[in-house]
């Protein structure tokens, strides 16, 4: 292949879209069905940064070395290299026409029909590469704070799929098993039906029940873009019928379990938003969680629970009474998780006096932004 500098224009203007060029790529090589792992377009970016972008052959041999891992990848890596490289680029190589391939970008939703003007049957022997993207893979990692009414909608559905239990436990009550205790009553009567020889003996062991899960929800101002799509995620979780309890925290405590158990979703929040009075004022989550280790967790709501709450830490209570809260729940509980929605914002740090003094009596900070972030969540709380 020989080598060809690229124009005057490139020199300057090319290298500094390397990253961006070399994204795009890998991006193009994964539709075309190739394995290129982040690691090897990270080696591609500075393999370029090292080589430079003037010599073709250079940028070619950089791509070929560090994306493609398998000898029959070779030829889809060239077709594409020819087609996207040196087009975006703007290379003018006195190269043979490269053979036509054609990117086609497609959207998986079962309500589009295919675009293709061809009748059924028409033979196509362009060589294509088509890129695939699920506009429900790209709601999952979607701020709820950005989506629009009818993504809300989907997003609603959703959460109505996740599956919200606590961690599996011990039980004191004995289940029938393969191997554990000898179960005399089991054996003796099995044995009654072989003319009295237990030709087997059985056992029972210890059985498995699910955690308690309490839930309490922040509905102060500062929490309103997320408040209401959490609480569509708390009574998925409430309606599950799986040992879970719901609150609502702002200037003061309100139980919501029975408000949140209708199966009816709109019916479902439309009383909670009934039953809560102080739904976007302020927030006093040390006065909240005092009331509710009064009322409740000490009581034994809380004993061995899983406890979530989800607020972003921007209290106008005591914070020194926060953390005290906080002390006692952290004692009856078997794990104590605090979902922040703006967690994920780039270079969050916990400085709200509020969550800087609830966050050293946590075992778990996670993010609740998203529906992914809600997944990984259940995946957090179920966990032994």
């Amino acid at each position: 292949m020989a080598a060809t500098a690229a124009p005057a224009a490139m020199t300057t203007t090319a290298v500094a879209g390397a990253e961006e060029l070399a994204v795009a790529f890998a991006r193009v090589l994964r539709g075309a069905g190739l394995s290129v792992p982040v690691s090897t377009v990270v080696a591609f970016t500075q393999a370029l940064g090292v080589v430079g972008m003037a010599r073709r052959d250079d940028v070619y041999w950089a791509g070929r070395t560090t994306l493609v891992r398998n000898p029959e990848d070779v030829a889809v890596f060239d077709r594409a290299f020819k087609v996207f490289w040196e087009r975006a680029t703007g290379s003018g190589l006195d190269e043979p026409e490269p053979e036509p391939l054609s990117i086609t970008l497609a959207v998986d939703d079962d309500d589009e029909t295919d675009g293709d003007d061809d009748p059924p049957g028409t033979p196509n022997d362009d060589p294509q590469v088509e890129l695939r993207f699920s506009t429900t893979e790209v709601l999952r990692h979607k701020d709820f704070a950005a989506c629009d009414d009818a993504e809300l909608a989907e997003a609603y559905r959703m959460m109505a799929r996740l599956r919200m239990f606590g961690s599996p436990r011990r039980s004191l009550r004995l289940t029938p098993a393969r191997r554990g205790r000898p179960d005399l009553r089991r054996t003796v009567r099995a044995a009654l039906r072989t003319e009295g020889e237990p030709l087997r003996q059985l056992s029972r062991a210890p059985a498995t029940r699910l955690r308690r899960l309490v839930l309490l929800l922040d509905v102060s101002g500062s929490m309103e873009p997320y408040a209401r799509q959490l609480l569509r995620f708390i009574q998925a979780a409430v309606a599950g019928r799986r040992r879970v309890e719901a609150f609502a925290l702002g200037t003061r405590l309100t139980r919501l379990t029975r408000e949140l158990g209708s199966r009816d979703p709109d019916r479902a929040l439309a009383a909670a938003g009934e039953r809560v009075v102080d739904w976007s004022g302020g927030t006093r989550l040390g006065d909240g969680l005092r009331t509710f280790n009064d009322d409740w967790g000490q009581r034994g709501m809380a004993r061995g629970a899983v406890v979530v709450i989800l607020s972003d830490g921007w209290d106008r209570g005591d914070p020194d009474q926060l953390a005290e809260q906080m002390e006692r729940l952290g004692r009856v509980a078997h794990r104590v998780v605090w979902v922040n929605p703006l967690k994920v914002t780039p270079g969050y740090a916990p400085l709200a006096r509020g969550m800087a003094a609830a966050l050293p009596h946590v075992d778990r900070f996670v993010e609740g932004h998203s529906i992914d972030a809600l997944e990984r969540l259940a995946a957090v709380l179920a966990e032994p």
